[in-house]
């Protein structure tokens, strides 16, 4: 993030926490700064992935999409479906052209 207060340091450290799965609150006190500044840095990370993935999918992800799900595997009769001990599931897309 370009204009934080936050020694490039402590940013490094709170994005290595964020990647770990660390809660911001934990990842906060082990940085040693405050756990609103915590969450605040974690929402902004949210943010700035959900703003790049959305970027991607615009170019990937041009005109008409189809997508669908399906289950394989399970060699045992009975349950089916979802439910069903050793069902794998796939999912595909397909985009128009």
């Amino acid at each position: 993030m370009r204009k934080s207060r936050l020694s490039k340091y402590k940013q490094e450290k709170l994005i290595k926490h964020f990647v770990a799965g660390t809660t911001a609150r934990c990842a906060a006190s082990l940085v040693g700064v405050n756990f609103k500044t915590g969450v605040y840095y974690y929402q902004r990370l949210r943010e700035l992935i959900a703003h790049h993935t959305e970027q991607e999918a615009q170019l990937i992800f041009d005109g008409e999409v189809e997508v669908d799900e399906s289950y394989f595997g399970g060699a045992r009769k009975g349950q089916r479906g979802r439910g069903a001990a050793g069902k794998v599931p796939v999912l595909a897309y397909l985009r128009g052209w």
